[in-house]
Protein backbone atom coordinates (compact mmCIF):
# COMPACT_ATOMS: atom_id res chain seq x y z
CA UNK A 1 0.00 0.00 0.00
CA UNK A 2 3.43 2.43 0.39
CA UNK A 3 4.62 1.49 -2.43
CA UNK A 4 1.15 2.40 -4.12
CA UNK A 5 0.88 5.65 -2.03
CA UNK A 6 4.49 6.97 -3.21
CA UNK A 7 3.86 5.69 -6.92
CA UNK A 8 0.63 8.51 -6.85
CA UNK A 9 3.07 11.17 -5.60
CA UNK A 10 1.92 14.07 -4.48
CA UNK A 11 -1.71 13.31 -4.92
CA UNK A 12 -1.54 10.19 -2.66
CA UNK A 13 -2.19 13.12 -0.08
CA UNK A 14 -6.21 13.53 -0.13
CA UNK A 15 -6.15 16.81 0.51
CA UNK A 16 -4.02 17.59 -2.96
CA UNK A 17 -6.11 14.69 -4.63
CA UNK A 18 -9.65 16.57 -3.79
CA UNK A 19 -8.16 19.66 -5.84
CA UNK A 20 -9.37 20.56 -9.06
CA UNK A 21 -6.64 19.49 -11.91
CA UNK A 22 -6.25 23.16 -12.68
CA UNK A 23 -5.80 23.99 -8.95
CA UNK A 24 -3.28 21.04 -8.49
CA UNK A 25 -1.79 22.58 -11.19
CA UNK A 26 -0.80 25.81 -10.32
CA UNK A 27 0.59 24.16 -7.27
CA UNK A 28 2.65 21.03 -8.65
CA UNK A 29 5.56 22.95 -9.55
CA UNK A 30 6.18 24.04 -5.83
CA UNK A 31 5.54 21.01 -4.30
CA UNK A 32 8.47 18.64 -3.24
CA UNK A 33 8.92 15.33 -1.35
CA UNK A 34 9.93 14.96 2.24
CA UNK A 35 10.51 12.22 4.20
CA UNK A 36 9.31 12.22 7.92
CA UNK A 37 10.92 9.84 10.01
CA UNK A 38 9.40 8.89 13.55
CA UNK A 39 10.68 10.85 16.90
CA UNK A 40 11.87 13.63 14.49
CA UNK A 41 10.18 16.91 15.61
CA UNK A 42 9.36 18.62 12.34
CA UNK A 43 8.46 21.96 14.15
CA UNK A 44 9.51 23.03 17.92
CA UNK A 45 7.71 25.68 19.59
CA UNK A 46 8.49 28.87 19.12
CA UNK A 47 9.86 27.52 15.42
CA UNK A 48 9.48 29.83 12.46
CA UNK A 49 7.31 28.08 10.27
CA UNK A 50 9.02 27.76 6.77
CA UNK A 51 6.76 24.93 5.23
CA UNK A 52 3.40 23.71 4.74
CA UNK A 53 3.17 19.85 4.74
CA UNK A 54 0.54 17.10 3.12
CA UNK A 55 1.50 14.07 4.56
CA UNK A 56 1.26 10.64 2.74
CA UNK A 57 1.68 8.06 5.03
CA UNK A 58 3.33 9.48 7.88
CA UNK A 59 1.42 10.84 10.87
CA UNK A 60 1.71 13.81 12.42
CA UNK A 61 1.12 15.53 15.94
CA UNK A 62 0.91 18.57 17.26
CA UNK A 63 1.66 18.74 21.06
CA UNK A 64 1.90 21.41 23.78
CA UNK A 65 5.15 21.01 25.56
CA UNK A 66 4.32 21.64 29.66
CA UNK A 67 6.45 23.05 31.57
CA UNK A 68 7.81 19.71 33.34
CA UNK A 69 8.53 17.92 30.07
CA UNK A 70 5.23 16.22 30.10
CA UNK A 71 3.02 16.74 26.33
CA UNK A 72 -0.10 16.84 25.58
CA UNK A 73 -1.73 16.27 22.08
CA UNK A 74 -4.32 19.24 20.66
CA UNK A 75 -4.27 17.91 17.28
CA UNK A 76 -3.17 15.35 14.64
CA UNK A 77 -2.40 14.62 10.91
CA UNK A 78 -2.50 12.09 8.20
CA UNK A 79 -3.30 11.82 4.48
CA UNK A 80 -6.35 13.42 4.94
CA UNK A 81 -4.79 16.94 5.44
CA UNK A 82 -2.18 19.17 6.32
CA UNK A 83 0.03 20.93 9.04
CA UNK A 84 1.97 24.24 8.98
CA UNK A 85 -0.52 27.11 7.55
CA UNK A 86 -3.35 27.60 9.58
CA UNK A 87 -2.01 27.72 12.45
CA UNK A 88 1.06 30.53 11.68
CA UNK A 89 -1.10 32.76 9.39
CA UNK A 90 -0.23 35.80 11.80
CA UNK A 91 3.01 35.29 13.75
CA UNK A 92 4.45 32.75 11.87
CA UNK A 93 5.75 30.82 14.66
CA UNK A 94 5.02 26.93 15.45
CA UNK A 95 3.14 27.36 18.91
CA UNK A 96 3.91 23.47 19.91
CA UNK A 97 5.75 20.56 18.72
CA UNK A 98 4.42 18.74 15.57
CA UNK A 99 6.04 15.47 16.01
CA UNK A 100 6.40 12.56 13.74
CA UNK A 101 4.86 9.24 15.30
CA UNK A 102 4.16 7.58 11.99
CA UNK A 103 7.11 7.37 9.92
CA UNK A 104 6.32 8.06 6.03
CA UNK A 105 6.65 11.27 3.12
CA UNK A 106 4.49 14.48 2.79
CA UNK A 107 4.44 17.25 -0.40
CA UNK A 108 5.74 20.12 1.59
CA UNK A 109 5.92 23.83 0.40
CA UNK A 110 7.05 27.23 1.19
CA UNK A 111 4.78 28.88 3.55
CA UNK A 112 4.76 31.84 0.84
CA UNK A 113 4.13 30.14 -2.13
CA UNK A 114 1.56 28.10 -0.56
CA UNK A 115 -0.04 31.62 0.76
CA UNK A 116 0.44 33.90 -2.50
CA UNK A 117 -1.05 30.73 -4.72
CA UNK A 118 -3.65 30.36 -1.60
CA UNK A 119 -5.14 33.76 -2.32
CA UNK A 120 -5.28 33.95 -5.82
CA UNK A 121 -7.06 30.90 -6.32
CA UNK A 122 -10.41 30.55 -4.70
CA UNK A 123 -10.40 26.33 -5.24
CA UNK A 124 -7.39 25.96 -3.19
CA UNK A 125 -8.72 28.94 -0.84
CA UNK A 126 -12.02 26.94 0.02
CA UNK A 127 -10.80 23.26 0.52
CA UNK A 128 -8.24 25.03 2.68
CA UNK A 129 -11.30 26.98 4.99
CA UNK A 130 -13.05 23.26 4.57
CA UNK A 131 -10.14 21.64 6.14
CA UNK A 132 -9.39 24.27 8.75
CA UNK A 133 -13.17 23.89 9.90
CA UNK A 134 -13.13 20.06 9.83
CA UNK A 135 -9.91 20.57 11.87
CA UNK A 136 -11.63 22.15 14.77
CA UNK A 137 -14.33 19.88 14.89
CA UNK A 138 -12.15 17.39 15.03
CA UNK A 139 -9.98 18.95 18.12
CA UNK A 140 -13.09 20.10 19.75
CA UNK A 141 -14.43 16.09 19.63
CA UNK A 142 -10.94 14.93 20.99
CA UNK A 143 -11.12 17.61 23.84
CA UNK A 144 -14.61 16.51 24.63
CA UNK A 145 -13.37 12.83 24.18
CA UNK A 146 -10.25 13.30 26.73
CA UNK A 147 -12.93 14.56 29.18
CA UNK A 148 -15.31 12.18 29.70
CA UNK A 149 -14.60 8.82 27.72
CA UNK A 150 -12.85 5.30 28.87
CA UNK A 151 -9.32 5.17 28.27
CA UNK A 152 -10.18 1.79 26.40
CA UNK A 153 -13.33 3.66 24.13
CA UNK A 154 -9.93 6.03 23.18
CA UNK A 155 -7.65 3.14 22.48
CA UNK A 156 -10.64 1.54 20.22
CA UNK A 157 -10.88 5.09 18.31
CA UNK A 158 -6.98 5.86 17.92
CA UNK A 159 -6.82 1.96 16.31
CA UNK A 160 -9.69 3.21 13.68
CA UNK A 161 -8.13 6.70 13.11
CA UNK A 162 -4.97 5.37 12.18
CA UNK A 163 -6.64 2.52 9.63
CA UNK A 164 -8.48 5.22 7.98
CA UNK A 165 -5.17 6.55 7.12
CA UNK A 166 -2.88 4.28 6.13
CA UNK A 167 -5.89 1.87 4.81
CA UNK A 168 -4.21 -1.55 5.83
CA UNK A 169 -5.29 -4.27 8.62
CA UNK A 170 -1.68 -3.84 10.32
CA UNK A 171 -1.19 -0.40 11.64
CA UNK A 172 1.55 0.81 13.25
CA UNK A 173 1.27 1.85 16.22
CA UNK A 174 4.17 1.40 19.40
CA UNK A 175 3.06 0.86 23.21
CA UNK A 176 5.17 4.35 23.98
CA UNK A 177 3.04 6.17 20.99
CA UNK A 178 -0.69 4.84 22.35
CA UNK A 179 -0.06 5.53 25.95
CA UNK A 180 1.67 8.83 25.30
CA UNK A 181 -1.71 10.15 22.70
CA UNK A 182 -4.00 8.46 25.45
CA UNK A 183 -2.06 9.74 28.98
CA UNK A 184 -1.80 6.56 30.22
CA UNK A 185 1.02 4.48 31.69
CA UNK A 186 2.59 1.58 29.74
CA UNK A 187 1.18 -1.05 32.33
CA UNK A 188 -2.31 0.47 31.88
CA UNK A 189 -2.13 1.07 28.32
CA UNK A 190 -0.89 -2.94 28.30
CA UNK A 191 -4.02 -3.77 30.02
CA UNK A 192 -6.32 -2.23 27.53
CA UNK A 193 -4.67 -3.98 24.46
CA UNK A 194 -4.70 -7.18 26.52
CA UNK A 195 -8.67 -7.17 27.08
CA UNK A 196 -9.24 -6.07 23.02
CA UNK A 197 -6.63 -9.04 22.29
CA UNK A 198 -8.78 -11.06 24.47
CA UNK A 199 -12.10 -10.52 22.43
CA UNK A 200 -10.76 -10.61 18.94
CA UNK A 201 -10.75 -7.60 17.93
CA UNK A 202 -7.46 -7.07 17.59
CA UNK A 203 -3.52 -9.01 17.91
CA UNK A 204 -0.38 -7.51 19.28
CA UNK A 205 2.93 -7.05 16.85
CA UNK A 206 6.26 -5.58 18.01
CA UNK A 207 5.76 -2.03 16.97
CA UNK A 208 2.29 -2.73 15.18
CA UNK A 209 -1.24 -3.63 15.95
CA UNK A 210 -3.45 -5.73 13.93
CA UNK A 211 -7.07 -5.13 13.24
CA UNK A 212 -8.93 -8.59 13.10
CA UNK A 213 -13.30 -6.76 13.85
CA UNK A 214 -13.61 -3.51 13.05
CA UNK A 215 -16.64 -3.56 13.11
CA UNK A 216 -16.17 -4.89 16.75
CA UNK A 217 -13.81 -2.28 17.48
CA UNK A 218 -16.03 0.43 16.10
CA UNK A 219 -18.46 -0.56 18.75
CA UNK A 220 -16.23 -0.61 21.48
CA UNK A 221 -14.98 2.89 20.76
CA UNK A 222 -16.68 6.23 21.88
CA UNK A 223 -18.93 8.42 19.43
CA UNK A 224 -16.00 10.42 18.57
CA UNK A 225 -14.90 8.62 15.61
CA UNK A 226 -17.69 8.50 14.28
CA UNK A 227 -18.75 12.01 14.49
CA UNK A 228 -15.27 13.16 13.46
CA UNK A 229 -15.87 10.93 9.97
CA UNK A 230 -18.72 12.43 9.56
CA UNK A 231 -17.68 16.09 9.49
CA UNK A 232 -15.10 14.88 7.34
CA UNK A 233 -17.38 13.32 4.77
CA UNK A 234 -19.63 16.34 5.17
CA UNK A 235 -16.94 18.93 4.38
CA UNK A 236 -14.58 17.03 2.24
CA UNK A 237 -15.92 14.02 0.79
CA UNK A 238 -13.47 13.13 -1.15
CA UNK A 239 -10.68 13.35 1.66
CA UNK A 240 -11.65 10.29 3.97
CA UNK A 241 -11.34 6.75 3.85
CA UNK A 242 -15.09 5.62 3.44
CA UNK A 243 -13.93 1.87 5.07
Amino acid sequence: MKQARRAKGHRSNRLLAALDPDDFACLEPHLEMADLRRGTAVYETGDFIRHAYFPHDAIVSLVNVLEDGRTVEVANFGCEGMFGLLSALVTRESFGRYIVHVSGTASRISFEQLNEIRNTRPGIRQIIMRYGEALLARTFQILSCNAVHTVEERCCGWILNTQDRVNQDVVPLTHEFLAELLSVQRPTLSAVLGRLQAQGLISQHRGAVAVLDRDGLEQAACECHTKIRQVFRRLLPHTYSST
